[in-house]
């Protein structure tokens, strides 16, 4: 064997040797168990009691998918009711986002829901240049590409979302876990994925780690983000550890009326398969791992699970167990839909697209009507609320109210409004046509950024429901102008 070819073997030896090396170092993180559920503590919405107690108003918004596209326009949502003042007919003044109590995200929109629970204003500072234009799909393509990384993306237990994960605090959150996300004095913020294997929404809530007898506290934000952001193919299921059925986790006393029945009551019958499917996680001995998609394959708009939370106060209420969402008088949710539907040309010829165009409309076109869908069933709640209410004011301020008419009235005595901002409010807008045609992907040019930005605030101060609240509410409003663009 000559020396030249006895060098080349080495080197070869000495790769493969760190090949191993890397992969067997590349490990995904794992959440840790917890021996005991405390269902009085950690990330959730009964902690949080200083923006979801006010007995008057409650504020949710709800941001969508849809890339950077999406994380940008809930971006400008933000910025409009950060620099958007109010005065009320009793005296009180503030911003209009020091109201929100609850933020949702999917996919993109949970970027910004996540960021801004975990900067509050200093994210007004940050985020256009650590986020939104920064070319973050060109940085994962390029790291992917780097042969250091190769051996732990072919190691099968770290894939492409934990490269973007890691992305993802390298540019924006630093590490931060659930924890850190507690500690911040923000808004409650529930960012969502789905479970590849049931299709059920799975929510980053420690309401549901209980179930999996698991701690959200060391949960990096960077998963969660990764997890929800997790196109199916393109990016890996992000996995996380099922410890269910080890920490004596049981449901709370008051779903006993309505999961132990094969009829739940209505309108709660949605609300009550969701419940069953987060029980489901609770088997930790028969599914020791969940793999987690893009929640958008769920709920692409963040709205199921204000949804489920309406339904379920309606039945509460119906049997007497009010809950606090439930004595609010008003419940406003801006639902930020980022949604775009470009027009194609293929009814213009007569070959038909190709397979790859097929697959993204066979799977797009099934969750945008899902999303119109959820906008309408919110609508559908309130309008029922409105005339419940009006129906028992009327019947027990008559003569002789017939308790039964009463009893089949009793529902939240909440108003609901349903602030759509989407770009269908544009419709008819050359400005509609530019913003429609935006591709969901994680990079655009900086003028769709600011673009998407200004054009949150216009919807917004466009929009019915959003002067309706202003009329019912006694609100003064006075915009401040927005920050200039950089």
């Amino acid at each position: 064997m000559s020396a030249k070819l006895r060098t080349a073997l080495r080197r070869v030896g000495l790769l493969c040797c760190l090949s191993l090396a890397l992969a067997a170092c590349a490990t995904r993180p794992v959440n840790p168990p917890i021996t005991q559920a405390a269902l009085g503590g950690g990330y959730r919405l009964e902690t949080r009691p200083a923006r979801v107690a006010n007995q008057d108003n409650l504020v949710i918004l709800a941001f969508s998918g849809g890339g950077t596209r999406a994380a940008a326009f809930s971006y400008g949502t933000l910025e409009f009711l950060r620099s958007t003042d109010f005065v009320s007919s009793t005296g009180n003044s503030g911003r209009l986002i020091d109201a929100v109590g609850v933020i949702t995200g999917v996919s993109g929109g949970s970027f910004t829901a996540l960021a801004y629970g975990l900067y509050g204003d200093r994210l007004f500072d940050e985020y256009e240049q650590r986020f939104l234009k920064r070319d973050v799909q060109g940085e994962l393509i390029k790291r992917a590409a780097t042969p250091t990384h190769w051996p732990s993306l072919l190691s099968g237990t770290w894939g492409r979302s934990e490269l973007a994960s890691d992305l993802y605090d390298e540019i924006l959150f630093g590490n931060a876990t659930f924890s850190d996300l507690q500690r911040a004095n923000g808004p409650m913020i529930q960012v969502s994925a789905t479970d590849l294997s049931t299709g059920a929404r799975f929510g980053f809530s420690q309401a549901l780690f209980d179930i999996l007898c698991s701690d959200l506290g060391q949960v990096r934000l960077s998963r969660a983000a990764a997890a929800s952001s997790a196109v199916p193919v393109v990016l890996s299921p992000i996995t996380i550890r099922n410890h269910g059925g080890s920490c004596g986790w049981a449901p709370p006393v008051w779903t006993d009326r309505f999961l132990n029945t094969s009829t739940p009551p209505r309108p709660a019958a949605r609300a009550i398969r969701s419940m069953r499917a987060l029980q489901a996680f609770g088997d930790g001995a028969a599914r020791p791992y969940l793999h987690l998609v893009d929640g958008g394959v769920s709920d692409n708009v963040g709205m199921r699970g204000v949804l489920d939370a309406l339904e379920v106060t309606e039945a509460l209420h119906f049997v007497g167990e009010p809950t606090n969402i439930g004595r609010a008088k008003r419940i406003v949710v801006f639902v930020v839909n980022s949604l775009s539907s470009p027009p194609t040309p293929w009814d213009r010829a007569d070959m038909p697209p190709g397979a790859v165009d097929i697959m993204l409309k066979s799977a797009g076109v099934p969750i945008d009507h899902f999303s119109y869908e959820s906008i309408e069933l919110l609508r559908d709640i309130s309008m029922r609320w409105r005339v419940m209410n009006d129906i028992r004011d009327k019947t027990v301020a008559s003569a002789g109210a017939n308790p039964d008419i009463v009893a089949a009235t009793q529902v939240p005595p909440a108003e609901i409004y349903a602030i759509d901002v989407s770009f269908a409010a544009l419709r008819g807008d050359p400005e509609f046509e530019y913003l429609n045609s935006l591709p969901t992907s994680f990079r655009l040019p900086d003028e769709a950024v600011d673009r998407l930005r200004a054009a949150a605030g216009r919807i917004i101060m466009e929009s019915p429901d959003f002067k309706r609240l202003i009329k019912d509410a006694g609100l003064k409003i006075t915009p401040r102008p927005l920050p200039t663009t950089r």
